[in-house]
């Protein structure tokens, strides 16, 4: 498989460019298991000390977000319900708590791994949809948990790639998931998913966007 890694120019911009670019493009994680490829098609931006939804709302410092406030091109990675993860990559400049999370894959390469870490006995047309179609669900099928918080994505173990494949798709834009506590900011349109694609974690149908 041919993929050029991206460097930490791609990161360090305006997080909406990012997460729409990030569409398309491979996160692998190269662990002592094995490699696991999934192509990202769906993804939500959160837009730092400004964004109530943001876990960097009003400049927000603790062990948990501090790795949003240096460089971009780090993962971000926080547990949710006690025991799922989440997996965020982190966009921007020095000081710009900014992240992009990683809400569902394709997934491309290791499948029977995955759906080992998935706990899944085969592999159907249904369970390969349920691989990583939603951000905890990747993160269980790539093999991605806190041991990796931080990690740098322009390293060798945990990064994303460019495919050298011609990629042509529409991207949709819609509000977020789950974040009614968030007030106005729950109607901002900073998901970005590929339209049809059968993997992404709530499929959007066309009444939804009117």
């Amino acid at each position: 498989m041919k993929y050029y890694k991206l460097c930490r120019d791609f990161y360090e911009r305006n997080t909406l460019a990012v997460a729409k670019e990030l569409l398309g493009k491979y996160l692998i994680h190269n662990s002592i298991e094995g490699i696991t490829v999934g192509k990202i098609v769906e993804v939500e931006a959160y837009i730092g000390p400004d964004d109530p939804a943001s876990h960097a709302y009003k400049g927000r410092y603790t062990k948990r977000t501090k790795v949003q406030f240096g460089p971009g091109g780090y993962a971000y990675i926080y547990q949710i319900y006690g025991k799922n993860f989440c997996f965020n990559v982190v966009t921007q400049k020095v000081g710009m708590p900014e992240v992009v999370l990683i809400r569902a894959l394709e997934p491309i390469k290791g499948l029977e791994l995955m759906a080992k870490r998935r706990g899944f006995f085969q592999l159907t047309h249904k369970t390969i949809k349920e691989l990583t179609n939603g951000p905890s669900k990747l993160c269980q099928a790539m093999g991605i948990d806190k041991s990796l918080y931080g990690i740098d994505l322009c390293g060798d173990v945990l990064f994303i790639a460019e495919p050298n494949l011609n990629r042509t798709f529409e991207i949709i834009a819609t509000p977020r998931i789950n974040i009614d506590y968030a007030g106005n900011a729950k109607h901002y349109n900073w998901r970005f998913l590929i339209k049809n694609n059968k993997f992404v974690s709530k499929p959007v149908f066309e009444e939804e966007r009117k």
